[in-house]
């Protein structure tokens, strides 16, 4: 597939026709993509200001134009988001240390309305330790895995055919500590990821620079240590989250205390990670004090894109054959605290969320060269720390 310009039209409809057709996704999710020229934006955010819960935008994708469309749902601390792949439900983090009286966060279900967008909530579930911020389902459908930050832990809980969330059935607590004192004096679950068989999960933990390696059993919903149970990153690196190359045979995770990039080689059957490279997020000569968030590898497989908070940037690298990164620039245009950011499906536009300048940036996605080109003003959004996309129906 080519991906000049004046092909985009083509290849947005093919884009989302493959992954309508893939097996995340039923007939009726298919049929809506084939014809999605715009998206809905679901942000998550922290609720210590003025935001009210989770919000909602469209997305141009002629354009890139964002379009706020409210509040989706008022619910405290949605920090992080996952969506069913059906696009029927919703599931958040509640970012808290207590839920109903008991040590832990939440995980709340919510159902989308699918005419408005709008949530409806199902239940609410305890995430099982404090300070739940990274959250995903399964791609069977069947089971919410979430990572706990302040508790060092991660947990998988069943979703009933109703969309509804079940007590965990699966529950590991981290053990150790790292290297640095002040950051690692114990285990800090950050995220907690699945490869494309959704035979493996990975959880990237901060307090012991470690991606942590489980093999997971969708049917019922456990979590076992792999053998080896782990991937090691250099001392005071700090891993924070995770994401795979669309080949399947690549992943990264960034680190946050570190500010660089480690690839890994993957082994599908065996679930073993190898690292192959470890790179700075940062331009040399930079010194001053930055921590990074999120890794995103572009849907062609050729950029990786990783969010530097304090230098304020999107770094960007290009990806070769064998899965290494070389660096490729950095976009500071309108950004401040980028926690996470995303991009959409076809690969055209890639959207931040600033969280302390309390809006979202979208940029159009150069297909050659993997830069990085604002699309107008900034759009208003408080406190984002999450953003999830799907098509509109």
């Amino acid at each position: 597939m080519t991906h000049h310009t004046t092909h985009w039209g083509t290849v947005a409809f093919l884009v989302l026709a493959a992954l309508a057709t893939s097996p995340q996704s039923g007939p009726k999710a298919a049929a809506a993509d084939e014809k999605a020229d715009k998206l809905r934006v679901y942000v998550g955010t922290y609720t210590d200001g003025k935001s009210k819960g989770i919000y909602l935008f469209e997305l141009d994708l002629d354009s890139g134009a964002l379009t706020s469309k409210g509040v989706a749902a008022e619910v405290a601390n949605p920090s992080f988001l996952a969506i069913h792949p059906t696009h029927r439900y919703l599931y958040a983090v509640g970012e808290m240390n207590d839920f109903k009286g008991k040590k832990g966060g939440a995980v709340s279900a919510f159902a989308i309305e699918g005419d408005t967008g709008k949530l409806e909530l199902l239940n609410q579930q305890s995430s099982r330790g404090s300070g739940p911020c990274h959250v995903v389902v399964d791609r069977a459908g069947k089971n919410v895995l979430v990572a706990n930050y302040g508790g060092g832990s991660v947990a998988s809980l069943p979703i009933g055919k109703d969309g509804k969330l079940g007590e965990a059935t699966s529950f590991v607590q981290h053990k150790g500590k790292g290297t640095d004192p002040g950051r690692q004096e114990g285990p800090h679950g950050h995220s907690i990821n699945l490869d494309a068989a959704n035979h493996f999960a990975f959880a990237a933990d901060l307090g012991l620079d470690k991606v942590l390696v489980y093999r997971f059993d969708a049917k019922k919903g456990t979590l076992t240590p792999n053998d080896p149970p782990s991937a090691s990153v250099a001392p005071r690196s700090g891993p924070r989250h995770f994401a795979f190359h669309p080949d399947g045979r690549h992943a990264y995770v960034i680190n946050e205390m570190a500010n660089t990039v480690t690839a890994f080689d993957y082994d599908a059957e065996s679930g073993v990670l190898k690292e192959i490279q470890t790179i700075s997020t940062l331009p040399e000569g930079f010194k001053g004090k930055t921590w990074t968030a999120e890794v995103v590898v572009h849907p062609s497989g050729k950029f990786l894109y990783g969010s530097n908070r304090g230098h304020d940037s999107i770094a960007i690298f290009t990806i070769d054959s064998n899965g290494k990164l070389t660096e490729a620039g950095h976009q500071t245009k309108t950004i401040k605290v980028p926690r996470n950011f995303a991009i959409d499906p076809t690969g055209r536009f890639l959207l931040v969320g600033n969280q302390e300048a309390d809006t979202i940036s979208v940029f159009r996605v150069d297909q050659k060269t993997g830069g990085l080109d604002l699309v107008g003003k900034p759009v208003e959004a408080p406190k984002p720390v999450c953003i999830r996309m799907i098509p509109m129906k």
